[in-house]
């Protein structure tokens, strides 16, 4: 009991001097996992929810600025350097087109174009004040929905658990499984969708094989 309670100590003045800063740059590149377990961690007192939400919206805005920026001045060489963008690129250009400007405020909440979206909304003729405005909206609503999240997750255990400090090593558990099955919901969905696609493909290369056999 003793060791646990000075673990819990050294946990705690380590968070206080270094946790601010890594979710800053967990925030910046991507973010999802490590702000619900910094809510978590501000309800159990080792961080402060406020600093929290203000570090997340921090380093998710700069973020974006950096990747709004990249594509704005390296867009088109990172195009034909890297295909990945280039394949989300005809894809984004359809959400830009179905939902315009609005695009820039759900990128954040998008998983697959979360960095991709920024860079190539840069590309676009968006116009920098305009995705300044509503990347500080975005970033503000995203950090403050997962803080309260990893936050609210410790809350409802509180109320089933009588000491939620013994088991809190499970309750970091049970989060990341919970992110790694949302994750894994999405990934499925994701593949059933384009399956259709990837089935027309193996037809098109079937297809042309046979008519090089026959050539």
């Amino acid at each position: 009991m003793g060791l646990k309670v000075h673990v819990q100590h050294i946990l705690k003045d380590y968070l206080e001097v270094h946790g601010y800063w890594v979710l800053f740059v967990g925030t910046f590149l991507e973010g999802e996992a490590i702000l619900l377990l910094a809510g978590f961690l501000a309800f159990q007192g080792y961080l402060n929810v406020l600093g929290v939400i203000c570090t997340a919206w921090a380093g998710s805005f700069i973020g974006d600025q950096f990747y709004f920026y990249l594509g704005r001045f390296k867009g088109r060489g990172l195009l034909k350097r890297f295909h990945f963008i280039a394949k989300k690129f005809r894809e984004a250009l359809k959400l830009i087109e179905k939902y315009g400007n609005f695009v820039a405020f759900i990128s954040r909440f998008t998983y697959g174009f979360r960095i991709v979206l920024p860079i190539i909304l840069g590309i676009t003729n968006l116009a920098p004040r305009t995705f300044l405005r509503i990347n500080l909206a975005s970033a503000f609503v995203w950090a403050v929905t997962f803080s309260l999240g990893g936050y609210l997750f410790g809350k409802s255990a509180s109320l089933v658990l009588d000491n939620v400090n013994n088991y809190e090593h499970y309750l970091v558990l049970a989060l990341f499984g919970f992110i790694f099955a949302a994750w894994c919901v999405h990934a499925y969905h994701v593949w059933k969708t384009k399956r259709p696609a990837r089935e027309r493909l193996a037809r098109m290369r079937a297809l042309l094989a046979s008519r090089r056999i026959h050539s």
